[in-house]
C-alpha cells in the first residue's frame, strides 16, 4: 500500500508493509524535519509579488509548515500571502515597511482567498490561527479585560487623545492631551496654583487681585505699590502714575509732573513747587 500524507502538516504516512529496511529514513524526516519545523521552525520568506502563496510540499521541507514566518518584500507596496487551506497556527513577523495580509487559499499553491484574512502592520509580530478557511488574530486588539504591566512599556500602539480619554476613569476636562513644553490650553480652569509665573500674559484680567507688588498695572481699578500704574482709577504707593497725556514720576526725592515726555513741574519733599511757566494760585482749576 502506497504512502499517504496527513492533511494539515503533510506528514508522510507509510503504507502497511511499505519501505521495508528504509522506513527509518522517512520516520526520521517526519520527526526531525516535518514535525520539528511545525512546532519550532523559523523560515524567512521573500515576497516578490502582490499575491504570493507559501510553498507547501508533501513529506518535505517547505515554507507553510513552519511555526514562525518572517516576511520581507521587494514589491515596494502592501502585499498578500496565502497559506494552505488547513488548520494551522503561525507567528507572522512582518519585517517590511508595508502592510502584509495572510489568507487561506482555496487550494494549495493558489492565491485565491478562501475567507477572511489578518493584516500584519509594518514591523508587526502577530500570532494568528486558521480554521482552514478564515484566519483569526490573538493580537492586542482582540484582548479584553485589564492588562497589567510590570515595569514600563517600551512600545505602545498608536492612539488618539480621545481614545486615551475613553480608557481613563479619573480624568478631568476634555480635548487633546498636553505635555510640559509649550502646550496650548483651551479655556482651562486652573484652580489655585501653588506657583504661577505670569511672564508674557496678554489680554484683560477683569477683577484680578494681585496679592503682592505688580511692576506695571494698566487700566487697573486699584494699583497698590505698582512701579507703573497706567490709567488706574486708584494708584497707592505707585512709583509712576500715567494717564492718557500726563504722568507723575517719583525721582530723586521729587515728584516730576510731565506732559508727554516734557517735565512741566516738580515738587520737592519740602513742598517746594517749581514750574516751567507761571503758576496761578487761588484760581478755579
Amino acid at each position: 500500500m502506497a504512502s499517504t500524507y496527513s492533511p494539515s502538516l503533510r506528514i508522510e504516512l507509510i503504507g502497511a508493509g511499505e519501505q521495508a529496511g528504509t522506513w527509518n529514513t522517512t520516520t526520521n524526516s517526519n520527526l526531525g524535519t516535518i514535525i520539528e519545523s511545525a512546532i519550532a521552525g523559523y523560515v524567512a520568506v521573500s515576497v516578490t509579488s502582490a499575491n504570493q502563496a507559501f510553498t507547501a510540499l508533501d513529506g518535505a521541507a517547505d515554507q507553510a509548515r513552519n511555526a514562525v514566518i518572517a516576511l520581507s518584500t521587494t514589491t515596494g507596496a502592501n502585499f498578500n500571502v496565502y497559506a494552505p487551506p488547513q488548520e494551522k497556527t503561525y507567528i507572522i513577523y512582518n519585517t517590511t515597511a508595508f502592510t502584509a495580509t495572510i489568507f487561506n487559499s482555496t487550494a494549495i499553491g493558489n492565491t485565491t482567498a478562501a475567507g477572511a484574512g489578518i493584516t500584519v502592520p509594518a514591523g508587526g509580530k502577530v500570532l494568528v490561527f486558521s480554521d482552514g478557511t478564515n484566519f483569526y488574530s490573538t493580537s492586542a486588539p482582540n484582548l479584553t479585560g485589564a492588562i497589567t504591566s510590570v515595569g514600563s512599556a517600551t512600545s505602545l500602539g498608536s492612539f488618539t487623545s480621545s481614545q486615551l480619554l475613553t480608557a481613563l476613569t479619573d480624568e478631568t476636562g476634555t480635548g487633546s492631551a498636553v505635555f510640559a513644553t509649550s502646550p496650548t490650553l483651551v479655556t482651562p480652569a486652573l484652580g489655585t496654583p501653588t506657583a504661577l509665573v505670569g511672564t508674557n500674559i496678554t489680554g484683560t484680567a477683569a477683577g484680578l487681585s494681585i496679592g503682592g507688588n505688580a511692576a506695571t498695572a494698566t487700566l487697573a481699578t486699584t494699583a497698590t505699590t505698582a512701579t507703573t500704574a497706567t490709567t488706574a482709577t486708584t494708584a497707592t504707593a505707585a512709583t509712576t502714575v500715567v494717564t492718557a497725556g500726563f504722568s507723575i514720576v517719583e525721582s530723586g526725592g521729587k515728584l516730576l509732573f510731565k506732559y508727554g515726555v516734557t517735565t512741566i513741574a516738580s515738587m520737592s519733599s519740602a513742598g517746594v513747587f517749581t514750574a516751567i511757566s507761571d503758576v496761578t494760585a487761588g484760581g478755579t482749576p
